[in-house]
């Protein structure tokens, strides 16, 4: 059985993580902490989570010349991800985040974007013949708006779907999202693009539909514990999540991306 072709291009960061009995107030010091180093950044656990799930996947991100991008570079070849594409910035460092992880399972990060903030269009044009050969483009919001905008028109070019997590979340242009196949927002970021509260399954259907009114082609709102709304041009009705007991929400939304 042939493996779908998955391209992600996004940012890849190392994430510092302090498990603590509960996120810090500005200006408080909690000891006791517990400390872990993990690979990160929403681009590159997507390609690990579609690669860990069947996809042969390539990835086009930017890291930079230090242990940090060594250790990336390594994990992502142990997950057999093609990385061809993945460029060594001369200047800037790898991305980190820092992550402070509640007994609750909430979290409180801050990203220093490092080489992820130089991924350039011009990255991709080197890169052009992984988009002609992909099913699918993956994208996030963690690399420059107009790389990403360069990624969807490529991807256009090409006819392979695109699957846009719009994570961190900012305004997106109709021209942008005329392009997506399925855009992946969670309560926060629907809320952005649309203005619309979506404070319950109502709500969330319908900010689902003013992204469909804007040309996305399908919706998948995440709502936490509820599950996720799925909406299309034809059909659209909520998937019930599974409960479970949370020990780490980070990263669970690139997971959900990824598979």
């Amino acid at each position: 059985m042939t493996k779908p072709s998955i391209l992600v291009v996004g940012s890849s960061n190392t994430d510092m993580i302090i498990k603590v009995q509960r996120i810090p107030k500005p200006g408080e010091t909690i000891l006791g902490g517990q400390f872990a180093m993990a690979a990160g950044g929403k681009g590159a656990n997507q390609a690990v989570g579609a690669a860990r799930a069947g996809g042969a996947v390539t990835f086009i991100a930017r890291i930079g010349q230090d242990m940090f991008g060594d250790k990336a570079i390594a994990g992502f070849v142990a997950d057999g991800i093609t990385v061809k594409h993945v460029v060594r910035d001369r200047t800037l460092p790898s991305g980190v985040a820092l992550i402070f992880v509640a007994e609750n399972g909430e979290n409180s990060i801050a990203v220093a974007s490092g080489a992820n903030a130089r991924l350039t269009p011009a990255d991709l044009k080197q890169a052009k013949s992984a988009f002609s050969k992909a099913n699918v483009v993956v994208l996030q919001l963690e690399t420059p708006l107009q790389t990403v905008e360069a990624a969807v028109k490529l991807a256009a070019n090409t006819g392979a779907r695109v699957i846009l997590n719009p994570a961190p979340a900012r305004p997106l242009s109709d021209v942008l999202l005329r392009r997506v196949y399925l855009l992946t927002p969670n309560e926060t970021e629907a809320e952005l693009l649309t203005g619309l509260r979506v404070q319950n399954d109502a709500a969330a259907a319908r900010a689902a539909d003013a992204l469909l009114a804007r040309g996305v082609e399908n919706v998948i709102i995440t709502l936490g514990a509820r599950g996720a709304l799925v909406a299309g041009r034809q059909s659209q009705g909520l998937v019930k999540g599974y409960k479970v007991k949370a020990v780490d929400t980070t990263a669970a939304g690139d997971v959900f991306n990824g598979a």
